[in-house]
């Protein structure tokens, strides 16, 4: 949601060459005053890898004296009596704190980096040194020498020996704590990008803690100078926020662009210097922008929106709901050539761009397919209605009656990949459940995606309006509507592990899927071999890249002693499928070893593994799988039912492919996804997984007083009286 400046302004530090970063004492220490070995490490290895991409980087940190206080504490401790320390304890003086601490901390950045065969350097300095221009000019050409030979020059304030005492903003104007010395170097050593990491995500309007607080996306003098409120500075360090938005304000008006994010998050700083719309933005010429839109307001009004049009949806009659899906239907058949021809124009552009055959699969429009989803449309429009359904009735007490009933979650958001048949299914389904909907398709079916958008939002009714069903387009939409816990109330993300799991860490929304798909085919001794040979074909080749092909095929190996194993596996070869191994199959039948027995191919390809029993395969289904559909081949009925019952997972099969795990299959009339989570839904989610349940109390006038005039009968009533 940002002006043109603002994201030409974040791709251009993706071309940003000389970086500093600043680390905050509460980023590099834990609350204790220890150093925070995990965040510590992240930002190294970001780091390395910022080195391996040809940018040079110059580390200013905090944290010396939080961990030389914390040590001088201890020592304190072990030398004083307990009668003494029934006494108040002074505060240590800061000085030591920084003499001792800036050891520890400098030993472990070497530490760390030199697990990355990356040299650091400390160069300590104080307010005095910049007063002499012999320094500066030195200054400048030593650390030129180190970023040539890929040393990351590490500064930080010589707080043991500065003169200087609080308050530290001083008359002397140079700097007066690391946010402001980073801004400094960044002047004198000409980058080309200054990143001040907090413990907090950006700048606020108000403290974070606030929950009407929102966060900015770019910084504008004349809007936001007089209306941020800050809260209380950091728990540890000098300056907090408003320390860090001086030094920000410094350094993006000498022309090097500053962001403020996030250094508790391992990606941040990596995101930020890849154009990603992350923390706030500092720039020169940011007055030049349109205000950007603060995360609450773009965002929050498409969702809100998607939120009041499904409660108008809700209530409208059964028939009424139902007709609004009969004329989506419609409305696809009748548009179909323009799907068809913005759906090439898509495919030839993933063609030009190379896509890898997989995604190109998912991404073509087959023909009759605009005809088969409007009837998988008219299907869901024909099934029950599900809005206020009773679950169940029971008498509380006399003329006290509660009612269950099946109500929508309220607005969703799903993320799916290059496969612009889901929008139309995706979209039934949140009609039929009465929930609102925002839609983020892959970037390679983005004219796809925005015609089939156009063709429902138009089919729909003027009192529901068009903006129940909302289409994403842009990455940096989908981190604004993360945001939003409080408006919508479902993430759905079906895509890669990566996608799954970046949402899951950057969201405090619930969120439903699975992060692969690595589905098992068991053939038992006692399976039927020509059944076999049917299944795991189709299995594998019916569509190698849904989630539900069969990516590893496990064999008893009794049937490799009957040569029924030599048979089956020359049968997928025949067909054009390639094989890898486990260990026991690859020195049994000459295959490559696999990659990884976790390894979802989405390809002609598959991973053979032998097993010697049932228990096995078991034990590897739960141990390389990934919970979502995992079969048994075999005549031995005693064996099927303990494998149904024994596999943990989404779905289990026995004597059947497991591509029939599907939501059309199952009956569901489509899905919006497979989830392998186990709360709210599992398996194929079909409307009843868009459902929550409410309660609905009718009474006579009874009060609860402490229950002295309630006589409860808890009694059971009809589901309709």
């Amino acid at each position: 949601m940002s002006s043109p400046g603002e994201a030409a302004a974040r791709q251009a530090l993706k071309g940003a060459r000389r970086i500093v970063i600043k680390v905050g004492t509460a980023v590099v220490t834990r609350p204790d005053g220890r150093l925070a070995l995990g965040r510590m490490g992240s930002l190294c290895e970001a780091i390395e890898a910022l080195l391996a991409d040809g940018r040079e980087v110059i580390l200013v940190t905090s944290g010396a004296i939080g961990v030389g206080r914390h040590k001088l504490r201890f020592q304190r401790f072990m030398r004083t009596s307990f009668k003494d320390l029934q006494r108040p304890q002074g505060e240590i003086d800061g000085k030591p704190c920084a003499g001792i601490g800036q050891g520890e901390l400098m030993a472990l950045y070497e530490s760390l980096f030199n697990q990355m065969d990356v040299g650091c350097a400390q160069l300590l300095v104080t307010e005095r040194d910049f007063d002499n221009l012999e320094f500066r000019n030195q200054l400048r050409s030593t650390v030129s020498s180190l970023l040539d030979h890929r040393v990351v020059p590490v500064f930080n304030e010589n707080d043991a020996i500065s003169t200087r005492r609080a308050p530290y903003k001083d008359a002397t104007g140079i700097f007066w704590d690391n946010d402001s010395l980073a801004a400094l170097l960044s002047l004198e050593l000409q980058a080309d990008a200054l990143v001040l990491l907090s413990d907090i995500e950006g700048l606020h309007t108000k403290p974070p803690s606030d929950p009407d607080s929102e966060l900015i996306h770019t910084y504008v003098k004349s809007a936001h100078e007089d209306s941020i409120k800050f809260g209380e500075k950091s728990r540890v360090g000098r300056g907090g926020m408003t320390a860090k938005v001086e030094a920000a304000i410094h350094s993006s008006g000498g022309g090097v662009p500053t962001v403020i994010a996030s250094g508790l998050s391992s990606d941040a700083l990596l995101r930020v210097l890849a154009g990603e719309m992350v923390g706030t933005l500092f720039h020169k010429d940011a007055h030049l922008w349109a205000v950007a839109k603060t995360v609450k307001s773009a965002a929050r009004d498409m969702a809100v929106a998607a939120r009041d049009s499904s409660r108008r949806l809700q209530a409208m009659s059964t028939e009424k709901r139902k007709q609004v899906l009969l004329d989506v239907a419609d409305a696809l058949v009748k548009r179909e050539a323009e799907i068809i021809e913005q759906n090439a124009h898509d495919v030839r552009t993933a063609e030009i761009n190379g896509i890898v055959p997989a995604l190109l699969q998912r991404l073509k429009l087959k023909p009759n397919r605009i005809q088969q989803l409007a009837e998988g449309i008219r299907a869901i429009a024909e099934m029950p209605d599900p809005i206020a359904e009773t679950l169940a009735r029971t008498q509380l007490a006399e003329g006290l009656d509660l009612e269950k009933q099946r109500w929508p979650l309220g607005v969703l958001l799903v993320i799916f990949e290059a496969r612009p048949d889901a929008m139309p299914q995706i979209a039934a389904l949140a009609i039929r459940s009465g929930n609102g909907l925002l839609l983020k398709g892959g970037k390679e079916a983005l004219n796809s995606n925005r015609i089939i958008h156009e063709v429902i939002a138009s089919a729909l009714p003027a009192e529901v309006g068009p903006s129940l069903i909302g289409l994403v387009t842009t990455r940096d939409d989908i981190s604004d509507l993360l945001k939003l816990d409080d408006v919508i109330d479902l993430v759905i993300p079906r895509g890669s592990n990566a996608l799954v799991n970046h949402i899951k860490s950057n969201t405090k929304i619930a969120v439903l899927g699975h992060a692969d798909g690595v589905c098992h085919v068991y053939v038992d001794r006692a399976a039927n071999l020509r059944m076999a040979k049917r299944i795991v074909l189709d299995a594998k080749m019916d569509y190698p890249a849904a989630c539900n092909a069969m990516e590893t095929l496990l064999i008893h190996d009794d049937l490799v002693k009957s040569g029924a194993a030599a048979e089956l596996i020359q049968e997928l070869k025949d067909n054009g499928i390639v094989l890898y191994a486990g260990k026991t199959a690859a020195s049994a039948f000459s295959l490559p070893v696999a990659p990884d027995l976790h390894h979802e191919y989405g390809a002609l390809e598959c991973t053979v593994e032998i097993v010697p029993d049932m228990e096995a395969a078991i034990q590897h289904i739960h141990s390389h799988g990934s919970a979502h559909t995992d079969a048994i081949l075999t005549e031995d009925k005693e064996a099927a039912e303990k494998f149904l019952a024994s596999v943990d997972s989404a779905v289990v099969v026995h004597n059947a492919s497991t591509r029939f795990s599907d939501g059309f299959r199952f009956g569901l009339g489509a899905e919006v996804g497979i989830s392998t989570s186990r709360i709210h839904a599992r398996g194929p989610v079909g409307v009843e997984g868009l459902l929550t349940t409410r309660w609905l109390l009718r009474g006579a006038g009874q009060v609860v007083n402490k229950d002295k005039d309630v006589i409860y009968t808890h009694k059971a009533l009809p589901l309709k009286d």
